[in-house]
Formats: structure tokens, C-alpha cells, sequence
């Protein structure tokens, strides 16, 4: 991983992954920002003027029109950490603000009224949707998930492409609805909420925080750090701070006792079960290389509220849904949960009450029962293709322009599982991804049961390289029991294309299989008749 990404960054210095482009009107809203002069910072936030041109839908933009949307003052700065160096089409912060330089609440492009804007840059995702398509399944799913809406960013003069505007994730009534927490309220119920707390890089948009008593399963050397999100470290007194520490300590204590799973006096006394569950499904459909660890949300409304702990909002899918080249990412099968397996030695794991929940038989029994009822309705495959068709029809004539700006189609980008020729590539990559991971998915679920949980006999299974390049892709798995290994392979349109079965022991083996074309082809791993992993293979 670290390889790729050094060849990746040298190539910038040797071709520069850019070009003009003659930009004067959009079927998407126009965004205009001038900072008069100033380099952009990580922070803090300089002056600068936005304006924005948007004549409703389905009417045309003119970059020469008025700005009608939005025309007045911003604070703006750098945003992330990872996506900040990796390209020259950055994402930005953006504080709407007043006259004098105070924040402004405004309704932007219909969103609810805010002034804290995230201006999100995609770039190493070449499908441009995988952040909007994950936030418009999961506001289906969850209390709330960021809106977003697409635009063309100019910012001092010269065109940047497509950009998403994002809601950021915020304490109020449209957003994380919890009690308002003044520094003034430090006793009582007032105390008890509202806070939202997150697991993240301390790069980027750092906040303090407290470190958790208990180290990640798979390294005890490594460190979960909990950080302040509201309210904001300059904002939470000490009080507030020794209240949620003591809550968070007490929580962890739970899970690790050994009546973690008892109704009345473990995790479900204190813990919103519904939260976890329905956060965990969305991590696991698009298989989140970085969920549970980074850019994880969670909160605690006050006590007269219902007090529990909920998780919550979701947040960074551009690396996610088969975008990754690493920690098997790429794969349409597993757990992204069992990450401190596959990757020990990153930095940054998944807390010890992950493991314990997938651990209670009667928490993967109502994941089986919540994914089973989301995908007769929001999580079908007809209703996720229909929000891809839709966003792809949204992009379909800015993404020409975005491209010919940013020449990256054919292009390696870290972390790229997959490159794709046109942009229509990228598309269908996602929806046949998508495909192979709900199936997988489902046959995950289906094999819960009161008595066994999924982690049981489980077997893994690795394909390489991939993509492949005109030498067979090599199979290693490792049984746990000796037994029937059938590996199979299918092109797209679900034709056989080869097979290997064999009398396995327990233990490493290998297969290879070869493509006879270029193509997408999905294989599938079956043990004894029953299927336990598939996944995708790309044959360049």
C-alpha cells in the first residue's frame, strides 16, 4: 500500500493530472468563490466571497448570471487529512457569515438553514457518488444522514470540477437532535446531554478528547482515543468533560463484564441497540474500509431524553463500496468489522465492543431481522440502483467537464481496487460490486441464528493480484476443517467461466483460475455445498 501510494504522489511531480477547461454554464447549481488573492489555508478559516447561481431545476446555469442562490460573505479553509495532499482539486470548509464576519445561518441550495459547510472533493472516487449514494441510503435508514447537493465549483477564476456540498454533522433540529449544552448547565440533567463523540486522524479537524481503558482486540500496543465533537473543546467545561469520560468509561466496563448481553444491567440498558445496528449495516454494505475506526460518530442525548448511547451519524464513504486496494477492501465478501484481523498493525482499529456485540447471539439475530426487512424496501437491489441511475443522470454532463479537467479515467489513483476506462466503467464497477456484496451479504444473514453467530467457522478466502494482468488470479484460502472446496467463476452476465474442486485439508491451499478476456467476473467460494465467500476479480 505504502509503495503504490509513494509512486502515485512521485507521478504528480512528472505529470500533472490537470487541464483547462472552457466552463460556461451547468445543469448544476454554480458555485463562485473569490478569495481575493489568499492561498487557501488548513486553518483557519480566511475572508473570502461565494456566490452561488441556481435557477431551479431543470433550468439552465450561466456562469454569467446572477448570483441568486447565495451572494455574500465566507470564511473558508482546508478540510481532511488524507484527501488534502493527494490531488490539486481539494476539499474545503466553508462558514457562511454576515456582513461583519459573523456566522449566517442560510438555507443553502434547499438544505436546512447552517452556516458550517463541507465542500466535498471527489477524486480518488471516479464514480463521484459513492459519499451521496451511501448518505441517501442510510437518511432512508437512520434518524439522519448529510444531504448533499451536487454543484460545478470556480473558485478564483479557474474551474474545479464537480463538488458536493455537504451538511456537516451538527448538534440541532435538523441534524443530531439533541439537547442544546450550554457551559452554564454542569449539574442535574442538564449535565447528562447532549454530546457527540468521535473516533478519527488526529489530522485534520482534531478535537480533544480522552483515551478509552481498553486497547483495540489484535494489538493491545495500539490506543482508542475518544474525541470531543459537541461541544466543541473551547466550548466543554470540565464538568462536561469528567461526565462523558465517566459515561464512556462505565459503558466499556459493561461490555467487557461478563454480563454484558444481560437486558436489565448490560449494554442494552445503556446502549440505543437499534443505532448499532442499523450504523453496523451500512458499514458492512458498503464494506467500509475505515468504518468503526475513523470518521466514527456517536452520541448521548440527556437523561430526561432516554440517555442511551447511539451511534451514529455515518460519515466518509469514498474510500468505500470495493474503492480500497487494501486490507481487503476490494472484497464483495467478509466483515469489514473483522479489520484488526485482516490490518493489526494500522494505526488506528476498532474497539473491543464491536467484537463483543457480534460475540450476542441476540444482537446478530436483529441485524438478521433489520437487513432482511431493509432489503424487501430501502435497500433492494431495485431501490439502490435507482438512486445510482438517478445520481449518474444528475452527473451525467458535468462529469465530462470534471474529467476533462481532472484526466484521471484509465488512471491509477491511491487507492484504486479498480480502474475503469470511461467514466461509465466506474459506474457499472459499482453497481456489479454492489451486486456481489448484497448477495454475499444476504447469505451472511441468512446463516445467523439465535444459538450461532456469523463469526463461527469462518474461512477466509484472498484473490491476487487484483486487477489481473494477462497471468492467472491465484485463490488462497485457509479451511478450518478439512472438506469440499469448489471455487467458481462468472463473467458478468453470470455465465460459468471456470471451476476448481478439490478434497481440501484442513489448513492453506491455492487455486488459480484465468480470465480468457478482459472483464469483471465474480467467483464464489462454497465448503461443503455451502457458500462462504465470494467476490469480484478484474482481468485487465
Amino acid at each position: 500500500m505504502k509503495q503504490r501510494l509513494i509512486i502515485y504522489l512521485f507521478s504528480l511531480l512528472v505529470w500533472p493530472l490537470s487541464a483547462q477547461v472552457n466552463f460556461t454554464s451547468s445543469d448544476l447549481p454554480i458555485v463562485v468563490i473569490n478569495t481575493n488573492g489568499l492561498e487557501i489555508p488548513n486553518e483557519p478559516k480566511i475572508d473570502a466571497d461565494m456566490g452561488v447561481i441556481y435557477n431551479g431545476p431543470g433550468q439552465r446555469n450561466y456562469l454569467t448570471g446572477p448570483f441568486n442562490a447565495y451572494d455574500g460573505r465566507i470564511g473558508i479553509e482546508l478540510r481532511g487529512s488524507t484527501s488534502q495532499y493527494l490531488s490539486d482539486k481539494k476539499p474545503y470548509a466553508v462558514e457562511t457569515r454576515d456582513d461583519e464576519g459573523e456566522d449566517l445561518d442560510v438555507a443553502l441550495l434547499g438544505m436546512p438553514e447552517e452556516s458550517d459547510w463541507v465542500f466535498l472533493a471527489p477524486y480518488s472516487d471516479k464514480s463521484l457518488m459513492r459519499n451521496v449514494l451511501t448518505y441517501t441510503l442510510a437518511g432512508r435508514v437512520m434518524p439522519w444522514a448529510p444531504r448533499a447537493r451536487y454543484c460545478e465549483l470556480v473558485l478564483n477564476g479557474e474551474y474545479k470540477g464537480v463538488y458536493a456540498i455537504l451538511e456537516k454533522i451538527k448538534r440541532d433540529n435538523h441534524r443530531v437532535d439533541i439537547a442544546k449544552l450550554d457551559d452554564d448547565e454542569n449539574e442535574g440533567d442538564d449535565l447528562t446531554g447532549g454530546y457527540i463523540l468521535k473516533i478519527d486522524k488526529w489530522e485534520g479537524s482534531f478535537n480533544d478528547g480522552f483515551p478509552s481503558n481498553y486497547p483495540p482486540p489484535g494489538n493491545p500496543e495500539r490506543e482508542i482515543f475518544f474525541q470531543y465533537h459537541y461541544p466543541k473543546p473551547e466550548d466543554i467545561t470540565w464538568q462536561q468533560k469528567a461526565y462523558i469520560r465517566q459515561f464512556m468509561n462505565n459503558f466499556e466496563a459493561v461490555m467487557a463484564s461478563e454480563d454484558y448481553t444481560n437486558p436489565q444491567i448490560g449494554y442494552p440498558a445503556i446502549a440505543d441497540v437499534a443505532s448499532f445496528v442499523d450504523f453496523f449495516l451500512i458499514n458492512e454494505l458498503t464494506r467500509n474500509v475505515d468504518g468503526y475506526r475513523l470518521s466514527t460518530f456517536f452520541y448521548k442525548d440527556k437523561d430526561s431524553n432516554g440517555g442511551k448511547l447511539k451511534m451514529g451519524p455515518v460519515w466518509d464513504f469514498n474510500i468505500a463500496l470495493g474503492n480500497a486496494d487494501y486490507c481487503d477492501a476490494w472484497l464483495t465478501s467478509g466483515w469489514a468489522a473483522d479489520f484488526n484481523i485482516i490490518c493489526s498493525q494500522d494505526n488506528w482499529l476498532i474497539p473491543f465492543w464491536w467484537s463483543q456485540l457480534r460475540q450476542d447471539p441476540t444482537f446478530m439475530v436483529q441485524v438478521k431481522n433489520r437487513w432482511q426487512q431493509l432489503r424487501s424496501s430501502t435497500l433492494s437491489n431495485t431501490a439502490i440502483h435507482g438512486v445510482i441511475d438517478s445520481l449518474a443522470a444528475v452527473l451525467a454532463e458535468s462529469e465530462v467537464r470534471n474529467f476533462q479537467r481532472w484526466p484521471i479515467l484509465g488512471t491509477y489513483i491511491w487507492p484504486n481496487a479498480y480502474v475503469g476506462n470511461t467514466y461509465q466503467d466506474e459506474v457499472n464497477y459499482l453497481k456489479n460490486w454492489l451486486n456481489a456484496r448484497l448477495a454475499w451479504m444476504d447469505m451472511a444473514a441468512a446463516q445467523i441464528t439465535q444459538e450461532e453467530n456469523i463469526t463461527e467457522a469462518r474461512l477466509s478466502v484472498s484473490a491476487y493480484p487484483n486487477p489481473v494482468h494477462q497471468q492467472p488470479a491465484v485463490f488462497e484460502y485457509r479451511l478450518e476443517r478439512p472438506g469440499k472446496a469448489n471455487l467458481q467463476v462468472y463473467d458478468s452476465n453470470g455465465r460459468l467461466q471456470g471451476q476448481v474442486q478439490k478434497e481440501a485439508p484442513a489448513g492453506p491451499g491455492r487455486a488459480e483460475w484465468r480470465a480468457a478476456s478482459p472483464g469483471v467476473y465474480f467467483y464464489q467460494f462454497w465448503f461443503n455445498d455451502r457458500l462462504v465467500q465470494s467476490g469480484t476479480i478484474v482481468a485487465q
